[in-house]
């Protein structure tokens, strides 16, 4: 199989990287996210120009991309500008509306017009995905929805959520859960919102007798689970080559660090143990952007294949960041801990890339089951 990327994938990582190399910089991302929304809606709607949002979508959808190396070569380029846009959820939250034929929504989404939030993660849920307490009733109007789910990313500057819920089956049933589209300004939903670690903002959300039209039904129960399972697979890719370009960035930095950095005279990175350290990453990081390129190959297929691929990617990213993380940090010394120094945000944001939507641990479990 040919891995080279098509000239159009190409054009799109050097325009994305030029974008963050000229005009979001360290000191630019620092602003934003001193920020009320955490995030700049307008280098949002400049990426919607440029046709970002677009690459995350099929042709069929509204967009012009959407495989796996499409969303790769977007996400990369995210990781490499540390950027804290909505790019994640509007990602997985887009796939669940397009899954459910709502072109009309998509388009605005695509255009940078209309912010969507991914709503699934339960605090009692750990990371299986099948786990949902949030419950729908059918009523005589629509729906009713009660329940309470966490770390909505830009919970509280979307225009609307996908919403998991059950409307059948016990707490950890695969069958019986549902997707809606709520409105954030609908009677009965609280928000909660708060800064994170790593950047950007995210929510808890409360839903307290959220009555719904029958419309607001985006994926019927029995394919719920399907869904949801398609969404956190393409969220799963999205994150690990955001971590890769992360890990890329970071290594690039550290061996500016050692040839520049004297000790005794001479560079650090002419000692022997430095440059071991050095090419043993240099090797892990390809080892991760290889588990990458399976993942995003078998991106659209089904069944177990392709969920193995996507839990050895999520493993090996959560492995292999830790590792480029601590040993940038160690290799620059005490300054690789200071807030001034991008080093130690790429770091940050590395650890917490494991930990969301399943962590090393969880993946090589499930690895292990499948």
């Amino acid at each position: 199989m040919n891995f080279t990327p098509t000239e159009d994938r190409r054009m799109l990582a050097d325009s994305l990287n030029r974008f963050f190399e000229n005009e979001y910089d360290f000191a630019t991302r620092e602003r934003i996210l001193q920020s009320e929304g955490g995030f700049s809606r307008q280098h949002w709607q400049q990426l919607a120009d440029m046709g970002v949002i677009g690459a995350l979508f099929a042709e069929a959808d509204g967009g012009y991309g959407g495989a796996g190396f499409d969303l790769a070569v977007v996400f990369e380029a995210l990781g490499r500008g540390l950027a804290v846009e909505p790019f994640l959820g509007t990602l997985m939250a887009g796939s669940a509306i397009a899954a459910a034929g709502k072109t009309d929504l998509l388009g605005e989404i695509v255009a940078g017009s209309h912010i969507v939030a991914w709503v699934h993660v339960e605090s009692e849920a750990g990371y299986e995905i099948s786990h949902v307490a949030t419950t729908a009733k059918q009523t005589v109007d629509g729906w009713q929805l009660d329940g309470a789910k966490a770390v909505v990313q830009h919970g509280g500057t979307a225009d609307a959520f996908v919403v998991s819920a059950r409307v059948a089956g016990q707490l950890d049933d695969a069958e019986g859960i549902a997707l809606f589209l709520v409105p954030a300004d609908v009677r009965g939903l609280t928000l909660r919102d708060y800064p994170n670690i790593d950047g950007g903002r995210a929510a808890e959300l409360t839903l307290a007798g959220v009555c719904l039209p029958a419309p607001a039904l985006l994926c019927e129960a029995e394919v719920g689970y399907a869904t949801i399972e398609t969404c956190v697979g393409r969220g799963i890719v999205a994150l690990c080559a955001e971590a890769v370009g992360a890990m890329e960035v970071a290594k690039a930095a550290t061996l500016e660090y050692l040839q520049t950095r004297k000790q005794f005279g001479v560079a650090i990175g002419s000692f022997q143990a430095l440059q071991h350290r050095m090419a043993d990453m240099a090797l892990e990081i390809e080892q991760a952007r290889s588990a990458l390129i399976n993942a995003a190959a078998v991106l659209e297929h089904t069944g177990p294949a392709r969920e193995k691929a996507l839990s050895a990617a999520k493993y090996t990213m959560g492995r292999v960041g830790a590792l480029v993380a601590e040993e940038c940090i160690q290799l620059h010394g005490g300054i690789g801990m200071t807030w001034e120094l991008p080093l130690s945000h790429y770091a940050k944001r590395l650890i917490m890339i494991d930990h969301q939507l399943g962590d090393e641990d969880y993946h090589l479990v499930r690895y292990m089951a499948l």
